[in-house]
């Protein structure tokens, strides 16, 4: 059996607000990334989807407590030190792709040096020419034209930046890449072609990719596998080819959210998404769920990567 690059058992975050009161923003995630494979992990704004990201990184606020296990390699990430999150994990287990990658690059330095010192940091490269080549090649990695690489930030288009931060993840040969909204405020073809270039890196079989995304257009055409979040909780792990195709998820939530998507009908989920801080007993969804009986006001075991008492079925999936 392969071994994963990732592997979240129980992860659940919390966060300590005035007065005592806890917010649970992650609660008992479980979930794998094997080499090769795509998992992304989707659901609305302010589900948990980029906490959960944080956590595993080390990036939490003062205020929150992660419990549970993240391991990559032989490291758990929950337990490990700042000095072993910032010199071991972050650039070289874990390549990070962030939400609106041009407010994260230096504005006052060019691609070329900042690829330069990550290549310095993350790598034993030794010499200015050895550094200058090895930058350059992460930038071809991630298709980012190296005649643009003199150039500053505030000078590139958004694709051209959202290839810059892919280059800098790629610098460290990382397991994992974790892209954290990666097409956001992109038009659809910079999207297409950034989705094409992560699932590159992923074809290449020994890295993992954990994309974290709403955009359901983007998670079709990069996943291999589909984990849904609502409310701080994962609903549904499945193949995105089931997720995707004609029969469709099987999980009431994740249903609705298909109905987003251009080529299905427009069928609106009633409701809004409760607070995290004033979770309903049982299950979060069934406020909302033309589904939901007396039965969801206890919480489901998730089953078969599902957490729903009733659940879509067909013939298909029950075999």
């Amino acid at each position: 059996m392969t071994t994963p690059v990732l592997s979240v058992r129980g992860l659940s975050v919390r966060f300590l607000m005035p007065g005592g009161r806890r917010i649970a923003a992650v609660t008992d995630a479980h979930f794998d990334v094997a080499p090769g494979e795509c998992l992304a992990l989707i659901g609305e704004s302010g589900c948990g989807k980029s906490v959960l990201a944080s956590a595993l990184l080390g990036l939490l606020p003062a205020n929150a407590q992660a419990a549970g296990r993240a391991v990559v390699g032989d490291l758990d990430l929950l337990t490990a030190d700042e000095r072993t999150l910032a010199r071991t994990v972050r650039g070289r287990l874990i390549g990070l792709i962030p939400q609106s990658p041009a407010a994260h690059l230096t504005p006052v330095r060019t691609v070329r040096s900042q690829l330069e010192e990550t290549v310095r940091a993350l790598t034993d490269t030794a010499g200015r020419a050895a550094v200058r080549r090895a930058a350059e090649a992460a930038a071809e990695r991630a298709a980012f034209p190296t005649g643009h690489l003199d150039r500053h930030p505030h000078e590139l288009s958004g694709g051209l930046a959202q290839r810059a931060a892919t280059a800098l993840a790629l610098v460290g040969d990382a397991p994992l890449l974790l892209a954290d909204e990666p097409t956001t405020g992109l038009d659809r073809d910079l999207v297409d072609h950034t989705v094409d270039e992560l699932r590159r890196h992923v074809d290449t079989g020994s890295r993992g990719l954990l994309v974290i995304t709403h955009d359901l257009a983007a998670a079709e055409r990069i996943a291999d596998r589909v984990a849904v979040m609502y409310a701080g909780r994962i609903v549904e792990l499945t193949d995105a080819e089931a997720f995707f195709g004609a029969r469709g998820p099987r999980h009431p939530y994740s249903r609705g959210l298909l109905q987003a998507l251009p080529d299905r009908a427009f069928t609106p989920i009633p409701g809004m998404p409760p607070e995290l801080g004033a979770l309903p007993d049982g299950c979060a969804f069934a406020p909302r769920c033309a589904r939901a009986t007396a039965t969801c006001t206890a919480l489901p075991r998730p089953t078969d990567g599902l957490a729903c008492h009733h659940p879509h079925v067909t013939e298909d999936l029950r075999a």
